[in-house]
C-alpha cells in the first residue's frame, strides 16, 4: 500500500467544509458571510408579508417574466482571504425565460439574477451593511432593502466592487421606481 500525501487544507477550505456541512435546525438557516458563519431563525409573520406583497407586484406588474425564489443559497465572490460567501437571500428573482433555478445546485451562482430582496429582521445591520457589500461584489444588477426599523425601503443599483453606487431610499408610502428588466413603481402603502 502507497501513502498519498495530501496538501493541508487552509484556514478557509476548512471553514467552507465545515458551513457546508452544518444542519441546522428546521426553519433557520446559515450563512457565510465574510468568513463567519451566521444563524438567522424563522422570520415572523410580518417579515413574510412584505415578501408577499412585493413578489406579488413584481409577478403582476413586471415588464419582464420573473421567477421568484425565496430562501435560494447564491455563492459570491468573497473578499480578501475568506471563502466564497453563501448568502440566502430573502428573495431572488431572475427572468424566467433565463430558468436559473432549474436544476440549480442548493448553492448556485449569482450571474443572471436580477434582484435580490432583504427584509430586515433580528440582525438588520448585516442586511444594510454586510449583505450589501457581498451582493455588490457578487454584481447582482439591484439589491432591494426593506427596513422596517427606519420604514423605509432602499433600492442599490450599480454595483461596482464592494458597493453599489446608486442608493434611493424612500419612506413607506411613497412608490419606489424599479428598473429595468422590472420597469414599474413598487407601492410602499401596504408596507405602513
Amino acid at each position: 500500500m502507497t501513502a498519498m500525501a495530501h496538501e493541508p487544507l487552509t484556514q478557509a477550505e476548512v471553514l467552507l467544509e465545515g458551513f457546508l456541512a452544518l444542519d441546522t435546525p428546521e426553519g433557520f438557516r446559515a450563512e457565510l458571510i465574510k468568513g463567519e458563519i451566521v444563524v438567522t431563525p424563522p422570520p415572523d409573520g410580518d417579515h413574510e408579508d412584505y415578501i408577499g406583497l412585493i413578489v406579488g407586484q413584481v409577478i403582476r406588474r413586471s415588464r419582464t417574466d420573473m421567477q421568484f425564489s425565496g430562501n435560494k443559497g447564491l455563492k459570491l465572490r468573497s473578499g480578501g482571504d475568506c471563502p466564497k460567501d453563501h448568502v440566502i437571500p430573502d428573495g431572488t428573482f431572475a427572468p424566467t425565460a433565463l430558468r436559473l433555478y432549474r436544476g440549480a445546485d442548493s448553492w448556485m451562482p449569482c450571474e443572471g439574477v436580477a434582484m435580490v430582496l432583504e427584509v430586515t429582521s433580528t440582525k438588520p445591520r448585516a442586511d444594510r451593511e454586510t449583505k450589501r457589500r457581498c451582493y455588490a461584489r457578487g454584481g447582482i444588477p439591484l439589491y432591494l432593502l426593506v427596513d422596517r426599523e427606519a420604514s423605509s425601503v432602499t433600492l442599490f443599483s450599480q454595483p461596482e466592487n464592494d458597493d453599489y453606487r446608486g442608493v434611493c431610499t424612500l419612506p413607506f408610502g411613497k412608490p419606489l421606481t424599479l428598473p429595468e428588466p422590472f420597469a414599474f413603481d413598487l407601492e410602499t402603502t401596504d408596507f405602513l
